[in-house]
């Protein structure tokens, strides 16, 4: 099973100046923290995108291609790119420059995010939302398997014969994974077309997902996939440290930014209770001592079946030597607990 590391590029807000903290240091300590991560041996690093003043990445290719000349080993993903308000024709070139500069270590995942700010700022309609996301990814499958493209849609401009370069290492192929979040539908989608899946599971139960990757298991094998081929991750909120004041203290870093986003969604304020609540075998987060965390990971792969975990790591801005820790101790005592 492989082991991976997310991050959103989270901004700690000050409340005394009324600012979020500097995105260009965020920026460079994301880079010293993925530098890390190839040297313990983390198999993979996913950025995700925003258009938010939470967040420092509005481009993850930008930092992947970054952070590929200063690694040598890990594979290299967006989490997610928001392809509904994205062009599939440049998503695909800037992912197989990214390929190329890294030897063949990038990655795509591809989602409709949680946010919509990327509609109107790129000038979509939030009306085609459903359909902006199934046209784009119909293009970009071909684009990824086809050098000539002829193709026609509703919402884009049709493409005659043309091409599409620079091509990634592998016959032009770039790993596609689909990032859901729990509709039934998306999970269908993906099996039907034999994308490898991605699902967040931030909040409640993990056992309460067991159906839903169940589903998708069975619809790939219906599809006509080969079972071997399959691939399945989960990505969720994951913080190491062997200093129990440490994870006692992260709650504040958590709390600040589950409450930031949770403000415009109605949410009511995070407790401790939650926390903790996350924390126990059977909730949905990975926060606690190397062995806690691996016997975590090791239930989810015996629940699910799951090729790959992603600890999404920078939740509410931790600060970078407790970032390096964190990172540290998952690469080096957390994963040769998990394999």
């Amino acid at each position: 099973m492989e082991l991976g590391i997310g991050m959103f590029g989270d901004l700690a807000f000050d409340q005394t100046t009324g600012k979020y903290r500097d995105a260009g240091i965020k920026l460079r300590e994301i880079l010293e923290q993925v530098k890390l991560m190839d040297e313990v041996g983390i198999d993979i690093f996913a950025m995700g995108e925003h258009h938010r003043p939470e967040y420092a990445v509005s481009s993850p290719e930008i930092l992947l291609a970054a952070a590929a000349s200063i690694t040598k080993n890990i594979k290299l993903a967006s989490g997610v790119t928001v392809l509904s308000s994205s062009e599939p024709v440049k998503v695909y070139q800037n992912f197989s420059t990214l390929d190329l500069i890294s030897d063949g270590r990038a990655e795509i995942f591809v989602g409709r995010g949680s946010f919509i700010e990327s509609f109107p700022l790129f000038g979509y309609s939030l009306n085609d939302y459903e359909e902006l996301f199934d046209e784009k990814l119909d293009l970009l499958l071909k684009i990824n398997s086809e050098e000539n493209i002829t193709w026609s849609g509703k919402l884009r401009a049709p493409m005659e014969n043309q091409t599409v370069y620079p091509r990634a290492k592998n016959g032009g192929k770039l790993p596609i994974w689909r990032a859901v979040g729990g509709t039934p539908q998306s999970v269908l989608s993906a099996a039907r077309l034999g994308m490898p899946l991605v699902v967040a599971i931030i909040g409640g139960m993990p056992i309460q997902f067991k159906n839903l990757i169940e589903f998708y298991k069975q619809e790939y094998l219906k599809a006509g996939f080969p079972e071997a081929e399959m691939q399945i991750a989960i990505h969720s909120h994951t913080f190491v440290s062997e200093d129990q004041n440490v994870i006692d203290g992260y709650f504040e870093n958590y709390k600040s930014q589950m409450d930031r986003i949770g403000s415009s969604r109605g949410w009511a304020p995070y407790t401790k209770m939650q926390y903790e609540g996350g924390r126990m075998k059977d909730g949905a987060l990975f926060i606690g001592n190397p062995k806690e965390v691996a016997d975590k990971i090791n239930y989810m792969k015996e629940i699910f079946g799951i090729t790959r975990f992603i600890g999404h790591m920078d939740v509410g801005d931790p600060a970078h030597d407790i970032m390096m820790d964190s990172i540290k101790l998952f690469g080096e005592k957390v994963a040769p607990e998990v394999k």
